[in-house]
């Protein structure tokens, strides 16, 4: 006779992360090597083909890691696979003004660090982190794993799967994205506001070498990034992420390839030359979200289920895995204490370490957005010449590229 669903026994853990992308990933990881009993559920049906990420061409999903979160994997064990596979340094960052002669660079030299960051596919990130969730025995990973319950236990949290299996822990982490179904079920409140942006976002081959450069212009109807990629060799290729409003960006993607190309070049006023684009079009639309309270007892968000940003400055992956840092943190240094995960006043300080970073970094990425999304004559004047000015400005340039590389407070330890 087969055992029913209601029947069988609730599994229990030290800590169910649900949402297996980079952030949740990266926070099992950072637990089960401490020898936490972690289940990490994701509702995908199989983990990624590692044998096939990072060879081609480019996946259009990039993020740009700073050296804080390098830091981070390294301390994993999965940047050198990542290494091995596919990451592009960037040692400069050069921001101009489409409407003016304000221009504003960055150097890695000038920030005291050998790279400003690296811009890597998030398939790379992931696989990178499935093959080593592998290799840790305290982490049970388990894929098609939809999430429709979330209750109060006699044992701290639990969770229903589609499937009738009942999941139970003292604390339960959402790492489930910007919609997060887990933080609904928690009815935990967001605040929500569309930016009137939509990012289209490709990949092209340009004429010249970027040589190692990420650039970024304003436009009159937004921003448009040319983020660096080097493809077997080959340094003439760019993540475009071009953030416009919903009308030209409906336009832009019904363009042939050829004609995106051109529009891309005059753009970018052909700082590389002729713009070849080399995968399809994809219009995002682009929504600000902060979730109204990081923690409950016994719960918690991370990474985009705590908080979505406009990606000006591809900072969201970035607070993801520093919300993930200093959640790891503040468990293990209970755990070592003999205080219980759920425990309210522990997870407290974690949602106090993280929510002020993530909410100064939304409200700067933002004010970017309006300070730039206006042509008005004397708005653009002060625009260049806060450009030419920061420019100038060793002090200035040097907190913005403090804020740029990640290194802003005090870092948890597996960062430092």
């Amino acid at each position: 006779m087969t055992e029913t669903a209601e029947q069988q026994p609730t599994m229990q853990f030290e800590v169910i992360v649900v949402g297996g992308g980079m952030v949740g990933a990266a926070l099992a990881m950072l637990l089960g090597q401490a020898g936490v009993a972690v289940a990490l559920l994701d509702a995908r049906p199989e983990p990624l083909d590692a044998d096939a990420v990072g060879k081609g061409l480019p996946a259009m999903r990039v993020s740009a890691l700073t050296p804080v979160s390098q830091r981070l994997l390294e301390g994993l064990g999965a940047w050198p696979w990542m290494a091995a596979r596919r990451v592009t340094p960037y040692r400069y960052m050069q921001v101009w003004d489409s409407e003016g002669s304000g221009e504003v660079g960055f150097s890695a030299e000038q920030a005291g660090v050998p790279m400003l960051g690296h811009i890597v596919e998030n398939d790379v990130v992931l696989a990178a982190l499935e093959r080593g969730l592998a290799e840790v025995p305290t982490v049970s990973v388990r894929l098609g794993a939809r999430v429709i319950g979330l209750h109060e236990g006699p044992a701290g949290r639990e969770v229903m799967l589609d499937e009738g299996h009942r999941l139970s822990a003292p604390l339960v982490v959402a790492a489930d994205g910007a919609r997060s179904p887990l933080r609904e079920l928690a009815g935990i409140g967001v605040s929500e506001r569309d930016t009137g942006h939509v990012a289209v976002v490709t990949t092209v081959r340009t004429e010249r070498d970027h040589g190692g450069v990420a650039r970024q212009v304003f436009l009159a109807t937004g921003p448009l990034a040319f983020l660096p990629l080097t493809v077997a060799g080959d340094a003439r290729y760019c993540s475009i992420v071009w953030s416009t409003t919903p009308r030209e960006a409906e336009r832009l993607t019904a363009l042939a390839p050829a004609a995106l190309g051109r529009e891309l070049e005059s753009a970018f006023e052909a700082r590389l030359g002729a713009v070849e684009v080399v995968d399809r079009a994809l219009a995002v639309p682009l929504t600000q979200r902060h979730a109204e309270h990081y923690v409950q007892p016994g719960f918690a968000l991370v990474g985009d289920a705590a908080h979505s940003i406009h990606p000006l400055a591809g900072q969201g992956v970035n607070l993801g895995l520093m919300d993930a840092a200093v959640l790891a943190e503040e468990l293990l240094a209970a755990r070592r204490r003999g205080i219980a995960l759920g425990e309210p006043r522990m997870l407290e300080r974690y949602a106090r370490r993280r929510r002020g970073d993530n909410a100064a970094m939304l409200a700067l990425m933002d004010g970017f957005r309006l300070l730039f999304g206006t042509s008005h004559p004397a708005v653009t004047l002060l625009r260049n010449l806060g450009l030419s000015g920061v420019d100038r400005l060793t002090p200035v340039k040097r907190l913005l590229m403090q804020q740029a590389i990640g290194q802003r407070g005090t870092l948890p330890s597996s960062c430092r």
